[in-house]
């Protein structure tokens, strides 16, 4: 159910994108928007895991004990096994990046490795081994830059002198906001299912632990929320309306979720 309801939502990403285009240029202008999402789709999936590494300053780690971890859920999960890096930062926080299993990575903070056990941290890392093994990586860069770009295609068009200012003024507003809030809705649907399939790969109560003490170390200022989809928890602070448009679902329903999975062997 869930990956039809990605489907779906893709659909909508994808209606409104063209719309937009059309609404404002006709088929020139439709035509115009699916050639500058192609176009993006297609630089985001080869180079988006050197950006977002690139961008948190991740740098690769040898640590044995967390690579032989990754090796062991790699191998369960049927996938090649990734690269490892490590953010330096007191946060505790992880992310998978990458276009496909074999083109993966998955980065941890020195927050991460100092606060959590070791069940806790294999519990993060089965986390995103899944996200990998999904494909959920992918699934997000492309949703990502679909709504960027229905921000873009708005903006160009905006001015067009045949048609209503009014008209196109709310379009330019309402579409990307609808646009984002499709994409959080994917990117929320896609941690419920890495929950799911790391606790099925480690242990849900250990990774609902991880949550746990994930969620109650102090977030930073949302300075640059571009890549905030990718970490296992949002590591950017926000009021309520922020909650609004967040990449995930509440910590608390996830934390549940896991406690009320019974555990494989």
């Amino acid at each position: 159910m869930s990956s039809i309801r990605v489907v779906l939502l893709f659909g909508l990403l994808i209606g409104i994108f063209l719309a937009i285009g059309f609404y404002f240029a006709g088929i020139f202008g439709a035509i115009t928007g699916l050639v500058i999402a192609t176009f993006l789709n297609i630089i985001m999936y080869w180079f988006s895991d050197k950006w977002v590494l690139a961008m948190y300053k991740a740098k690769p780690c040898d640590d044995k004990e967390i690579k032989s971890i990754i090796k062991g859920l790699s191998d369960k999960a049927k996938i090649p096994v990734p690269a490892l890096y490590i953010i330096d930062t007191d946060m505790p926080n992880a992310f998978a990046t990458g276009r496909s299993p074999k083109r993966s990575a998955v980065a941890v903070t020195r927050g991460l490795v100092e606060k959590l056990n070791k069940n806790e941290l294999k519990g993060v890392l089965a986390h995103e081994i899944s996200h990998i093994k999904n494909r959920d990586t992918l699934v997000s860069v492309v949703a990502a830059t679909l709504a960027g770009a229905i921000s873009w295609i708005g903006y160009v068009f905006m001015f067009d002198d045949d048609r209503n200012i009014v008209g196109s003024i709310l379009i330019f507003i309402l579409a990307p906001i609808a646009a984002m809030l499709i994409q959080m809705a994917i990117s929320r649907s896609r941690e419920f299912g890495a929950d799911k399939t790391g606790a099925d790969l480690s242990n849900p109560f250990d990774l609902a632990s991880a949550l746990e003490k994930i969620s109650e170390a102090p977030k930073i200022k949302a300075s640059n929320p571009s890549a905030a989809h990718l970490f296992i928890v949002n590591p950017f602070s926000g009021g309520a309306v922020l909650e609004l448009f967040s990449t995930h679902p509440r910590i608390e329903e996830r934390i549940r979720r896991l406690n009320n999975m019974k555990v494989k062997f």
